[in-house]
């Protein structure tokens, strides 16, 4: 089923996710890969703030091309998801409520997603050229050290995912598995 939501996310719209919908993203969500993450990892645990307010955002696992003229991204295809694992139940016990990446999740993952109430979307990997004309504008906000890793705004506009694991756990991977 097609849905639309816009950013940030609302209990509403989460709990109306369901595994295997698709949905289009309106608004801003923030990118950050392995090194971003481990640093905004460190920085959480030492008890200091992150660049940005995790509270019902999203986090999309991207390390852009540079843009070419014309552009305000280049190719924007994700990153496997399971390398932000280790990072991920804290951002979670935080307020991000939204990832998007792609490939499977660990059970730390899926349960603390379960308990905090957040959706693991896919984008199609192999497809970042296609994606990056969603997006209509990017700004580095931190990391800006990390290159194609630093911690960027994104305003996108109908940004297709696949829920892939929901609020309850139910992962679209599992499914396909067992109707096989």
């Amino acid at each position: 089923m097609d849905k639309y939501v816009t950013t940030p996310l609302t209990k509403e719209v989460i709990n109306d996710l369901q595994a295997g919908d698709y949905v289009y993203i309106t608004g801003i969500i923030y990118t950050a890969r392995d090194a971003a993450h481990k640093r905004m990892y460190e920085t959480m645990i030492e008890g200091d703030n992150i660049p940005f307010d995790l509270e019902n955002n999203i986090i999309y696992y991207l390390g852009p091309t540079p843009e070419r003229e014309g552009q305000v991204i280049g190719s924007a295809g994700p990153t496997t998801s399971s390398r932000m694992d280790k990072y991920t139940p804290l951002l979670l016990d935080h307020g991000l409520k939204g990832m998007i990446g792609k490939g499977k999740r660990n059970n730390e993952v899926i349960q603390s997603m379960i308990k905090n109430k957040a959706v693991y979307f896919a984008a199609v990997g192999g497809a970042g050229a296609l994606l990056s004309k969603k997006i209509k504008s990017s700004k580095v906000i931190a990391y800006e050290d990390l290159g194609t890793e630093a911690i960027r705004e994104l305003f996108v506009e109908n940004f297709p995912v696949i829920v892939v694991i929901d609020t309850k756990g139910n992962n679209l991977y599992e499914i396909v598995m067992e109707k096989g």
